[in-house]
């Protein structure tokens, strides 16, 4: 004989809902816990993007001022703008001629303008290809 199926009483059932209460809770916690990681990691990347390319916007203008202005590439603070930023103008360094003024210590350097302005553009990219696979 088998024993009649009994319902559960007040005191089981409360039970039963709390702890599937708690599972909603868990569930709602763990997913907000992995929301915050991929917001944490969005936030840190394009801080990074906009740093990185902010400090070499700063470092070609600085070469281009030094560059425009006729400084003495002798000076230690000179050479060192002309040498820390001449591995970001190599691919740019003779693409043009660029005019000169001065008896030629004044160099208006397009190429230099043009370096600045492609990696400008590689930033946004970097932060809209940062954009789109984050989903925002």
């Amino acid at each position: 004989m088998h024993p009649e199926p009994r319902e559960p009483n007040n005191v089981e059932r409360r039970q039963d809902l709390y702890r599937q209460e708690e599972a909603l809770r868990l569930r709602q916690e763990e997913s907000r816990l992995e929301r915050a990681k991929q917001s944490y990691a969005y936030v840190w990347i394009v801080n990074s993007i906009y740093v990185l390319v902010g400090l070499l916007e700063i470092l070609l203008g600085l070469r281009l001022l030094l560059r425009l202005t006729g400084a003495n590439p002798d000076n230690s603070f000179a050479h060192f703008i002309y040498n820390f930023s001449e591995p970001f103008m190599a691919p740019f360094s003779t693409l043009f001629i660029s005019p000169t003024a001065g008896g030629g210590a004044n160099i208006f350097d397009v190429n230099l303008i043009i370096a600045i302005i492609v990696y400008a553009l590689l930033g946004w990219l970097g932060l809209w290809l940062t954009r789109y696979f984050f989903g925002r």
